[in-house]
């Protein structure tokens, strides 16, 4: 009980402290075919976003050429993950032409296996290794994948509140331009799980990988998008040799009324 009083303490302390500022209108272009024309040109400088569906539907191939692209324009890129091991995830990104090794060796890039429960402890520090590698690095752009296992850690529904909350205040913090994988199947519903997520995140993402006649496709949604006018249409993209390739037409087959 006496946690959980100082963790609310601290999320108000921080509030006070680093209440968001007011998202700046520079945009930062993710050059993710056709993505950006979705979204008004680019996610938001210093945004925290949202990317969320099912398993298999290409969240991490998303989010890890959202880093690319950024360090191929100077930008420095910090890849945290609950789950992914550094080996098997650099090998499977090669696939793509994404040498991680090379981008690493070059102080462009940087992979952090994290656990989940470390980063309870970080909220609880107040920034911890994530924090001091934005800063020691000057990291631009930051993916966390995934925040899934993260919010598990926690049984009460005030609880998964009070530490998503924290969560996007310190992110909100580091002046990063950061996408949030969440693992969700949307198939029966657009909504996530957790409400504070959805209302703190600048944008969400939907990824879909249903199984239609027998085989499967993928689809990609903008659900929310603050303060821009962006695509209400669901969009097929593909997962091509060099990342991923989103159609502007929108599909027919998928989501239609």
């Amino acid at each position: 009980m006496k946690d959980k009083y100082n963790m609310v303490k601290k999320i108000k302390h921080k509030k006070k402290q680093t209440k968001k500022v007011s998202i700046s209108s520079e945009k930062v272009e993710t050059n993710i075919s056709n993505f950006d024309k979705l979204i008004g040109g680019g996610f938001e400088k210093n945004s925290s976003n949202i990317i969320a569906g099912g398993a298999g539907s290409g969240k991490s191939i998303f989010a890890t050429q959202f880093l690319v692209e950024g360090i191929k324009k100077g930008e420095k890129g910090l890849y945290v993950t609950f789950e992914e091991k550094k080996e098997s995830f650099y090998k499977n990104m090669k696939n793509f032409g994404w040498d991680l090794k090379n981008y690493e060796d070059k102080k462009l890039f940087t992979f952090l296996e994290y656990t989940p429960v470390k980063v309870k402890t970080m909220l609880d520090e107040g920034g911890g290794t994530i924090e001091s590698t934005i800063v020691r690095q000057g990291v631009a752009r930051i993916v966390i994948d995934s925040i899934t296992s993260f919010v598990l850690l926690f049984d009460k529904e005030i609880e998964k509140r009070e530490a998503a909350l924290a969560l996007f205040n310190m992110i909100g913090g580091w002046n990063c331009t950061s996408l949030l994988t969440l693992e969700e199947d949307f198939s029966e519903t657009k909504e996530l799980t957790s409400k504070t997520m959805e209302f703190e995140s600048d944008s969400i993402i939907l990824m879909y990988f249903p199984s239609e006649k027998g085989e499967r496709n993928r689809y990609l949604e903008i659900l929310k998008m603050r303060g821009v006018k962006h695509s209400k249409k669901v969009h097929k993209f593909e997962i091509r040799k060099n990342g991923i390739y989103i159609h502007l037409k929108s599909s027919r087959r998928f989501g239609k009324k």
